[in-house]
């Protein structure tokens, strides 16, 4: 079993928090299992690793990330649907 530095898993803590990332793609790419980085979250969570400010952002980041990636695809479909209707132009 490996053993994890405080100073990791509070930085897994906080990407988990704060990425906008899923917990399960958080735990994949830092390589721990993600019941770990659950036991981690509620372990760390009521330390000030995201003080309120801290979580006020990281909540609004999420929206806009969300919101970008709403966008994107909108974007995305638009361009398909211009590059039909211009190929249907006789």
């Amino acid at each position: 079993m490996k053993k994890h530095t405080e100073a990791f898993k509070q930085e897994a803590v906080r990407i988990a928090l704060t990425s906008g990332l899923s917990r399960r793609r958080v735990s994949a790419d830092l390589g721990v299992g993600l019941s770990t980085l659950g036991k981690w979250v509620s372990q760390y969570r009521p330390s000030d690793l995201t003080a309120a400010p801290q979580a006020d952002l990281a909540r609004d980041n999420e929206r806009l990330r969300h919101e970008n990636r709403i966008l994107k695809e909108e974007r995305e479909i638009l361009t398909k649907a211009t590059q039909f209707f211009a190929s249907q132009r006789p």
